[in-house]
């Protein structure tokens, strides 16, 4: 039987980098993304896997990537959606999104649309890295204006992409369900990364200093177990489509993340703010 093949976004570092090398270790095929070239050809190389970089912080670049993809890739059993990360207050994107946004939920939205026939005839399992910041810093999240955080907050900005991953699977689930794809959104934990590293957030201080040794805090291997599970386990036997996940076990997240008519609405305006590349 042919080895299963996951895709893997922000796998240049942290616990992508660390979900790129279990899956490996177990048998998979690898497509292994990142932004910085030369941590991911590292990772490649070391892993004697396809590598491939792109800057999600441009959707040309995402659809560029979606490309290559598809030509090397007949097959995609998983696609983890994990790219992601903090970035300074009111700082806008070449496409005109606001970054954190456009990065953790828009370009994510517009890989998996563009790979949709692909994940469906492999009957594909799609996973996204959200986190349990969803529920303090995305409390403000207006379905109508998803991106726009109040008064231009980086915390704010997070929670609304990090809300935005969740109500993203639902609605994949939702749609794509009964043609064979499943989806999983997922808390890693509180994990010692660099995601925070360029901003002016005191988050930096628990996930990239000295503070991250302290027992609370996850190392990127222990982080990405989840992603790992997932990804090897069987829907509707090992785990629920349409569920959000903080560890092992399936989660109740926010009261807006539970929102049918939010999770519509986002995909409405998803699909309008990439529509050029679809």
């Amino acid at each position: 039987m042919p080895a299963k093949v996951a895709v893997i976004t922000g796998a240049s570092d942290g616990i992508g980098e660390q979900a790129a090398i279990k899956l490996k270790a177990a048998g998979w095929q690898l497509a292994a993304i990142g932004r910085n070239p030369e941590r991911t050809e590292a990772l490649g190389q070391a892993l004697q896997t396809p590598w491939y970089i792109a800057d999600f912080s441009s959707l040309q670049e995402v659809s560029a990537l979606a490309v290559r993809l598809r030509h090397d890739w007949p097959r995609i059993d998983a696609l983890i959606n994990n790219a992601g990360g903090m970035f300074p207050r009111g700082k806008k994107t070449r496409d005109g999104h606001e970054t954190t946004f456009q990065v953790n939920h828009l370009a994510h939205f517009l890989l998996t649309r563009l790979l949709m026939d692909r994940l469906l005839s492999s009957r594909a399992s799609v996973i996204n890295t959200s986190s349990m910041a969803h529920r303090p810093l995305g409390f403000l999240y207006r379905p109508g204006q998803p991106e726009k955080a109040f008064w231009g907050s980086t915390h704010l900005a997070y929670g609304n992409a990090k809300l935005a991953n969740i109500l993203f699977t639902r609605e994949l689930h939702r749609r794509y369900h009964s043609q064979g794809l499943s989806a999983a959104a997922v808390h890693p934990g509180v994990v010692a990364t660099s995601f925070s590293r360029n901003t002016l957030s005191p988050m930096r201080l628990l996930y990239d200093s000295a503070l991250s040794r302290l027992p609370v805090v996850k190392t990127s291997a222990q982080g990405a177990d989840t992603l790992v599970r997932l990804a090897q386990g069987t829907p509707g036997i090992d785990w629920v489509s349409g569920g959000y996940y903080s560890g092992f076990r399936q989660a109740v997240p926010s009261r807006m993340a539970k929102s049918d008519a939010a999770a519509r609405a986002l995909w409405k305006m998803s699909e309008k703010a990439v529509e050029g590349f679809l």
